[in-house]
């Protein structure tokens, strides 16, 4: 029974702000996406905690850590909320968990093809039931199917109960949602595909990714994809060498991340960036790259402008038989499409494809490109 005010009148019911949630749950996500992007250690946490957060992964029943989600961001937004009554008629210190999962968490996973349910109040937290395990509420221990399980969840709950720090609380979170990127690269993401595609598909395909956050990979696989196409469409006589994401050119024993290779020689050499390029950079790359390998044609496949004293030492370089340009990815990629024309565009888009299909490619990339391509299909037919 709700307890009145000294005036008579009843206390404010406390409420979410779904707007506030799904901003918070967005930006979670975003960096626990960035740990399988850069390949680095998971997110940090208390290893206690995170070996019962991971039980929860491991658990047939996904209710437990879909529900941990909400719960989390309640506690993230509102102190004043008792995360283990996921019901308003629970009292005056609750909100309803039911509905901020099926406004924000649900749709959320789903939009980001992350495997999960209809709807954990569809099914183990249906009918009002609480969080509590004991005489102190309804007892839902003893009522669910997997008892170990619901003991890491209470686990969870208990920590997010004991901390009022919200850094804490959002660290917590992240490693959560990590625990989901993981669970979506395990799973098989099929990428969507055009029947057809038109140049300015391709141009806005090529904004559109290079706009993502992908450690570095949608600017090579675009670089790479339009290199092949040129070589495929018009049987250009050399072989396009390229490395993969983090591994360092002079480990490789490479001029650059790309070498086109035509008669045993380097007939052009580039580098893909996405940061910015100034004087002390062209001439790094000029001395320890350029020169050694006897480079005369350099190419920077870049997604910002040069400085202004990057592009007068490159003027330098040129009196000494060394070209380096500069030209702007997706640009770039318009004009060599526009140049190959149809066929060209088909095994442009057929060779992003390729790319995006290694096994050791995140999935997050394939769930941005399959959101690109319905972006543009929807837009631009």
């Amino acid at each position: 029974m709700n307890k009145k005010k000294r005036d008579g009148s009843s206390p404010e019911k406390l409420t979410v702000d779904y707007d506030a949630a799904a901003e918070a749950l967005r930006g979670a996500f975003a960096d626990a996406e960035t740990y399988v992007l850069g390949s680095s250690a998971p997110p940090a946490i208390d290893p206690a905690l995170g070996k019962q957060c991971e039980k929860l992964f491991q658990s047939k029943t996904q209710s437990f850590r879909e529900v941990l989600v909400g719960a989390t961001i309640c506690r993230l937004l509102d102190k004043r909320i008792n995360i283990r009554t996921p019901y308003a008629k629970h009292g005056d210190t609750a909100v309803s968990q039911r509905v901020l999962d099926e406004r924000v968490v649900n749709p959320f996973l789903k939009s980001n093809r992350i495997p999960s349910s209809k709807g954990p109040y569809l099914a183990v937290f249906r009918r009002g039931v609480d969080f509590y395990r004991n005489a102190e509420g309804t007892g839902t221990r003893g009522g669910v199917r997997d008892a170990e399980a619901f003991d890491a969840f209470d686990v969870c709950l208990t920590f997010l109960e004991g901390t009022s720090d919200n850094a804490e609380i959002r660290s917590f979170l992240v490693f959560v949602l990590y625990q989901f990127v993981l669970l979506r690269e395990a799973a098989n993401v099929p990428l969507a595909r055009l029947q057809r595609i038109s140049l300015e598909q391709c141009h806005e395909l090529a904004i559109q990714l290079m706009g993502r956050r992908s450690g570095g990979r949608f600017p090579l696989f675009l670089v790479v994809a339009a290199f092949t196409a040129i070589k495929e469409c018009l049987n250009a006589p050399w072989e396009l060498s390229w490395q993969q994401i983090n591994v360092a050119d002079s480990a490789a024993g490479a001029v650059g991340d790309l070498e086109l290779i035509g008669d045993g020689r380097i007939i052009l050499a580039g580098e893909i960036t996405e940061r910015s390029l100034d004087r002390d950079r062209i001439v790094s790359t000029f001395t320890t790259k350029i020169v050694e390998a006897g480079v005369t044609d350099y190419l920077f496949l870049v997604t910002k402008p040069p400085a202004d004293d990057a592009k007068q030492q490159c003027f330098c370089y040129f009196a000494q038989g060394h070209e380096i340009n500069f030209v702007e990815i997706a640009s770039w990629i318009h004009m060599i499409l526009a140049t190959l024309g149809t066929g060209g565009r088909r095994l442009f888009e057929a060779r992003m494809a390729d790319l995006l299909g290694q096994p050791d490619v995140p999935k997050s990339l394939k769930v941005d490109w399959n959101d690109c391509i319905a972006f543009i299909a929807n837009r631009m037919r």
